[in-house]
Order: C-alpha cells, then sequence, then structure tokens
C-alpha cells in the first residue's frame, strides 16, 4: 500500500466513522478484545523476539519492561477495551444549546477531529490502547511504532486491523505505517493527511513531530512529576503516597520523580521516606540538607541534571526547600506539566498549591500516578496532555473531539 493510498484510505474511513451509531463501535472493541484473547500465543512468541533483541542491545531494564507482554497483561489489555465499550460515547454530544431571540436553536456538539496519527515508542500496548480510543470517538488512526517493538507492533496491529474488519468497520478505520522514518515524514507533512497527531515518547520523539508535522498536535508530558511534603505534612501519609508514587511501577510516565520537602517538616518526615525508599531499591540523589539530614542511608549528591531528568526506574531525586513558594518554583522550573501533588494537612496550603501550580493534574493527598486515564473513568489513555489550546489531563476518547455548532431554524434570513 502506497502512502497516497494509505491516507486516502484513512480519509474516507474517518467519514463513515463519524457518523457510527455506538452499537457499531463497541461490537468493533470487543471483536479486537476476543481476537486477542484468541491470538495471545501468537502475539507473546513476537514479544519475545522483540524482547531479546531489546536485551541484546543492552536497552535499560525499564524500556525492556514497557516493550514486554505476557499473558496477564494481554488479558488487562482486552479488559481495557471492554471498558472502553462500556463508556458513554462522546460523539454528538451536546455540550451546550440555547435559543436565540430570532428563533434559531444553537447547539454545541462533540464530533470527531477525523484522522489521527498517534506516534508512539517501546510500549506495543498502544497500537490497541490508541485503536480503542480513536475508535470510540469516531476517529480513523494511523499508527506508528518504534523499531524496538517492531515485531509485537506488527502483529498487534494485523490482529486490529483484521478484527475491525470483522466487525464491520472500514479498513482504513485502523491502519500502521512501517518504522521507516521517511514514511513517518511523507504522512506527517501532509496538509490533507491528518487531523491531529498525538506523539508518545521523549523529547527527541516530540520535536521531531512539531517540527515536521502539517497537522496540529496534541503535546503529551516526558514524565518529570513531583511530590511537595509540606510543613503540615501527615508523616505516615507522606510515606505511603511517595512509596506508591515511585515503586508501584518506576518506569511509568506519572511516577513521582522529585520530593521537595519542607525544612520544618524534613526532620520528621524524611528519614522515614528515604528508608522506605532505599528497602525498595530506589537510587537515591539529594541536596546537601538531605545527604547531612540522613548520614546512614546511600545518598548521592544531587546536581541541576538530576532535577531536569524524568528517570523512568527506581531513582528519585530529593531537595529540602524553605516555603510552599520555594517548592512552587522548583515545579514551574522542572515539571513536565502533566501530574504534581502535595501533601498537607494545611487546607490553605492545599488550595494555595492548586491555584499556583500549572500543570494538567494537580493532586492533594494523593499519588500522582493517579493521572491516568482507568484512574479516570477513561477506560485506558494515551498519555497525558499538557497543553491549553484544547483538552488537558489523561487523554481519553472524549479528548479526542472536536466541537461544532448546529443551528436549526425555521426559513428565517439574515436581515
Amino acid at each position: 500500500m502506497t502512502i497516497d493510498d494509505l491516507c486516502r484510505g484513512a480519509r474516507e474511513a474517518a467519514s463513515h466513522l463519524a457518523g457510527l451509531p455506538r452499537a457499531d463501535k463497541d461490537r468493533a472493541l470487543e471483536r479486537i478484545a476476543e481476537a486477542l484473547e484468541r491470538r495471545c500465543q501468537e502475539i507473546l512468541r513476537e514479544n519475545s523476539e522483540d524482547v531479546g533483541l531489546a536485551r541484546e542491545a543492552r536497552l535499560p531494564n525499564e524500556a525492556v519492561d514497557r516493550l514486554y507482554l505476557d499473558e496477564e497483561r494481554l488479558a488487562e489489555l482486552a479488559r481495557d477495551l471492554r471498558g472502553v465499550a462500556r463508556l458513554e460515547d462522546p460523539v454528538g454530544a451536546v455540550e451546550r444549546g440555547w435559543r436565540l431571540v430570532n428563533g434559531l436553536e444553537v447547539r454545541e456538539r462533540r464530533v470527531p477531529f477525523g484522522v489521527v496519527g498517534v506516534v508512539y515508542e517501546t510500549r506495543p500496548r498502544t497500537a490497541v490502547d490508541a485503536a480503542a480510543v480513536c475508535l470510540k470517538s469516531g476517529n480513523a488512526v494511523v499508527l506508528r511504532g518504534s523499531t524496538a517493538g517492531k515485531h509485537t507492533d506488527r502483529l498487534l496491529a494485523e490482529v486490529v486491523e483484521g478484527a475491525v474488519l470483522e466487525a464491520g468497520l472500514p479498513g482504513g478505520a485502523v491502519t500502521h505505517l512501517s518504522t521507516d522514518p521517511d514514511a513517518l515524514l511523507d504522512v506527517l507533512r501532509r496538509p490533507d493527511g491528518l487531523d491531529l497527531v498525538v506523539p508518545l515518547g521523549g523529547r527527541d520523539l516530540q520535536e521531531y513531530v512539531r517540527a515536521h508535522a502539517a497537522a496540529p498536535q496534541l503535546a503529551t508530558g516526558t514524565g518529570n512529576c513531583h511530590i511537595y511534603v509540606d510543613a503540615a505534612a501527615d508523616k505516615q501519609t507522606a510515606v505511603s503516597i511517595i512509596t506508591s508514587a515511585k515503586c508501584v511501577r518506576p518506569a511509568g510516565q506519572t511516577a513521582v520523580e522529585t520530593l521537595l520537602v519542607h525544612g520544618s517538616a524534613a526532620r520528621a518526615c524524611l528519614p522515614a521516606i528515604l528508608k522506605e525508599l532505599h528497602q525498595h531499591g530506589v537510587d537515591i540523589v539529594g541536596d546537601r540538607a538531605t545527604t547531612e539530614l540522613v548520614p546512614d542511608l546511600p545518598v548521592g549528591r544531587a546536581e541541576r541534571s538530576h532535577y531536569e531528568t524524568a528517570f523512568f526506574r527506581a531513582r528519585l531525586a530529593v531537595r529540602i526547600v524553605s516555603s510552599l513558594d520555594e517548592a512552587v518554583s522548583h515545579i514551574r522550573e522542572f515539571s513536565s506539566g502533566e501530574a504534581d501533588a502535595i501533601v498537607t494537612e494545611d487546607g490553605t496550603a492545599a488550595r494555595r498549591f492548586l491555584d499556583q501550580v500549572d500543570s494538567a493534574c494537580v493532586f492533594v493527598n494523593a499519588s500522582t500516578r493517579f493521572a491516568e486515564g482507568k484512574d479516570f473513568g477513561f477506560g485506558v489513555d494515551l498519555g497525558v496532555s499538557t497543553q491549553k489550546l484544547h483538552l488537558r489531563g489523561p487523554i481519553g476518547p472524549r479528548t479526542l473531539t472536536a466541537t461544532k455548532y448546529v443551528v436549526w431554524g425555521d426559513g428565517g434570513v439574515h436581515s
């Protein structure tokens, strides 16, 4: 299939999907779930090939884990698809409506974007997540994975495309682009190719898409999330939240990467927090005040680069600050804008933090890991949108819709 054929097929499919009843879209999601279950062992064989190549290439363990699939992860993926099917259909939902004095009836209604391009790195399940979110929102999707997961990506795309056809949807509803960089560049540059691009990966990928895409992009964060332990924090609450946010899945996009602690809470809270993290195998780097406070723990000295970095592994940067304002200033400088949190029993401090931290998701006494589609009731998500010109937060089906105004009249004319 040529790039011309691919773009034309996706555009025709998008026109068909825009008016598709919910039952037809949900049936397609069920067919995909069934196909994943039916072809589980075949998918795992291809995935084993990718994981083996990743280990030979000495990719970090966290990157290998993002590539890795097993029966439980595939079963979870099938459950997630069925969860998306149970969601209300965002297409056609009326945001607001009113009647003008001239008798016209105005409705602001949600509609699909059209053709969405999803470009992602080292996470094969994104192919299925993207298909689910886009189909539910009435969009055609063009998928493009990375060379690191090419065997799994190819087969998952084949499984999804076949299930979509089996459900009676047009073939262009889900298409898979090869890892040829020229093919990606061709699709991105076409003014009539994509209506929206969602890049899911590191800074290099996002900058590449930003530099070459003719279509608007739904920017996602790069994973540098913070938790601030306030002067009025409860010690045990802080320990449990931070341990969960760092240790449950250290390579997760919304795992905490930097811990900020108010100086007046440091002596009471920080040793217990760092001891717990150390017992979970977390590598800790901190400022001078932190290292002096816990001389019995192996805490390295943090440099500016540590605060700039999303580690995506069992590592945490720590800094002791003198005030909430200093914590907010640090977050403004270094946060990726996805998810940041405060631990405090002081309602005034909590409200100030919520007002002053300009991230897509801001939490009080809760882990940054909750900034995910399933936790927000979206079924699945494609990452966390950090931009302001469209919806922010986890990218679920509703995020991939725009609005248009539908106006009914009874024959009146403009004077």
